[in-house]
């Protein structure tokens, strides 16, 4: 989803072998005033489109709170391939052409396998360079989303396994409670956390 023509993926190959488990696009964009229903249709058509695609894993878009301007959307696929069909594709073109009007910048794109997308480097203006947040940020705030789901989820999930004893056993709570943690952080936690800290993320030290 990038108006510049295969950038992204071309970068992205560099740290992500075709064999990778999972590729997300990391798509912002600010759009004009008074165009935001005009976007949220584009919005609709542009996931419809993206679903068809083989590999395609899911969309999430984290939009801006009242009176915001800043979207935030991630496109995941299977595999690199998968992604890199999606992103030269005609439709794909098609999509980013029609939504120009409609935005108040450029847009931003990233590319990362896995959980890479919630630390994607910033883009770099001319002849600097990329902007990427320093480990202790990352560490601090993969921390303070964890630790907290650590003692609520075991806690929400105690009267379950006592009911179920089987799903209580050991082992097969650990699993259950590590599979709900890590869908909580990636798809309902990490992508507006990352935004919400996002000056504080980049910025300069």
């Amino acid at each position: 989803m990038n108006s510049v023509a295969s950038t992204p993926l071309a970068a992205a190959d560099q740290r992500v072998s075709a064999s990778a488990d999972s590729v997300s696009f990391v798509v912002r964009h600010r759009v004009r005033a008074g165009a935001h229903a005009a976007y949220e249709a584009w919005l609709v058509e542009t996931m419809r489109a993206a679903a068809a695609f083989p590999g395609h894993q899911g969309v999430q878009v984290v939009r801006p709170t009242e009176g915001g301007v800043d979207y935030t959307i991630i496109v995941s696929f299977a595999t690199h391939d998968d992604a890199t069909r999606w992103y030269q594709s005609a439709e794909r073109a098609r999509l980013i052409e029609a939504v120009q009007p409609h935005l108040a910048a450029a847009e931003r794109v990233s590319v990362g396998a896995g959980i890479d997308y919630w630390f994607q480097p910033e883009s770099p203006a001319a002849g600097e360079p990329a902007v990427k947040p320093p480990a202790w940020k990352q560490w601090l705030i993969t921390t303070s989303v964890i630790w907290p789901l650590t003692m609520v989820v075991p806690w929400a999930f105690g009267p379950l396994f006592k009911a179920f004893p089987v799903l209580g056993a050991y082992g097969v709570a650990h699993g259950i409670l590590a599979a709900v943690i890590v869908a909580i952080v990636v798809w309902l936690i990490m992508p507006r956390y990352t935004e919400l800290v996002h000056d504080w993320l980049f910025r300069k030290e």
